[in-house]
């Protein structure tokens, strides 16, 4: 089973850009469809966007769909999120996820998750 570790979070003004980055351990990462999901204090978890084991399909949230792209690099291990024209919404703390299953919207679809990194966007 891999283990996922999130890096790239900080603070960024509205419009601003950053990009997250999950690097996993183990040999299998390329067997592992991925997900970021994000959560708001006070707010449930939320589906950010998936990365078939293939690359070949993608799925966004709502919110996030033309702003940020999930792309992965299997040789390097590791996810990426790039998020463009940020909004002070998007602030949240920020879950890379994995599953070797069918990837999915719900959270409970994946059982292998990283500790998260906090993304925050002022106005």
């Amino acid at each position: 089973q891999v283990q996922l570790v999130e890096s790239g979070g900080g603070l960024v003004q509205a419009g601003g850009s950053l990009r997250l980055s999950c690097a996993a351990s183990g040999r299998t990462f390329s067997t592992y469809s991925l997900a970021w999901f994000r959560q708001a204090p006070g707010k449930e978890r939320e589906f950010v966007a998936a990365i078939s084991v293939n690359i070949i399909s993608t799925y966004y949230g709502e919110s996030v769909k033309g702003r940020f792209t999930i792309s992965r690099d299997n040789a390097k291990n590791t996810v990426y999120l790039q998020m463009n024209s940020l909004k002070p919404e998007d602030t949240a703390v920020y879950f890379c996820a994995a599953t070797r299953f069918n990837l999915g919207r719900q959270s409970s679809s994946y059982d292998v998750w990283g500790q998260g990194t906090q993304v925050t966007v002022s106005s």
